[in-house]
């Protein structure tokens, strides 16, 4: 009987716990369904701002394509005013720099790579941006300051490969034919397994004959590759662990 008493004196513990309580539990629950409410809605709130990035940018691509400057640089101001986290605002900025570069405005093809390479919040497309500065930095006639562009990039993963190759054409544009052909062996080796690039082994071809030219003293051959222009560097992206196309590696 003490026994039975003893458990009913709990149970009428529990209860008076519960009226004493039980709004805050209530209230609890409520907060909790609320919570996981909100947590879908905002998903669903950034798919949607997502997909209204990606048609955004979509058509900036398609202004560039079709040669409409005006159309393209609007979408992309509407693209960094209405989306402005949004990874798409540096894929649309690297498209814009091709365009520039494709109309010979160097430095507005720079600004927009500069500016990437300033802010962007991915790594890679930070990369990229770089690369292609400096590559545009060489038609520019400053290869100087695309070496300090280069030496900006303190870890490039996949694209090393291509980073020795850019060094080797800003040293070649200084004449340094030792540095250039030193990066582009680097180039060449960092490479291994990957596709084959004519144009590399065309440099280092060139620059090796030049080598044992001078060091045996024979005549000057003509027709020796020159780095690759700025124009043939900057292609619109296409993939980088963003929610869309971003951009690919680029030489």
């Amino acid at each position: 009987m003490d026994n039975y008493l003893s458990e009913r004196e709990q149970w009428e513990m529990i209860k008076a716990w519960i009226r004493s309580n039980g709004l805050w539990i209530l209230a609890g629950i409520a907060i909790g369904a609320l919570g996981v409410g909100g947590l879908n809605w905002y998903r669903a709130h950034v798919d949607d701002r997502g997909a209204q990035a990606n048609a955004k940018y979509g058509e900036i691509l398609d202004a560039f394509d079709k040669g409409d400057r005006t159309h393209g640089l609007v979408l992309l101001g509407e693209l960094e005013r209405d989306y402005g986290s949004s990874p798409y605002v540096d894929q649309a900025k690297l498209a814009a720099a091709r365009f520039y570069v494709e109309a010979d405005e160097l430095d507005k093809a720079a600004g927009e790579l500069q500016a990437v390479a300033d802010h962007s919040k991915d790594a890679e497309l930070g990369t990229i941006a770089r690369m292609r500065l400096a590559r545009v930095q060489i038609a520019q006639g400053k290869p100087d300051v695309a070496l300090a562009t280069l030496n900006a990039i303190h870890e490039p993963g996949a694209f090393a490969s291509s980073l020795h190759e850019v060094r080797g054409d800003a040293y070649f544009a200084k004449s340094d034919k030792a540095g250039a052909l030193k990066e582009y062996l680097a180039a060449k080796t960092g490479n291994v397994g990957g596709p084959p690039d004519a144009q590399l082994d065309l440099k280092i071809t060139d620059l090796s004959a030049e080598s044992t030219r001078v060091a045996t003293g024979t005549p000057a051959l003509t027709g020796a590759a020159a780095p690759i222009g700025a124009s043939a560097a900057i292609s619109t992206p296409s993939s980088a662990g963003a929610p869309a196309p971003a951009p690919a590696a680029s030489k």
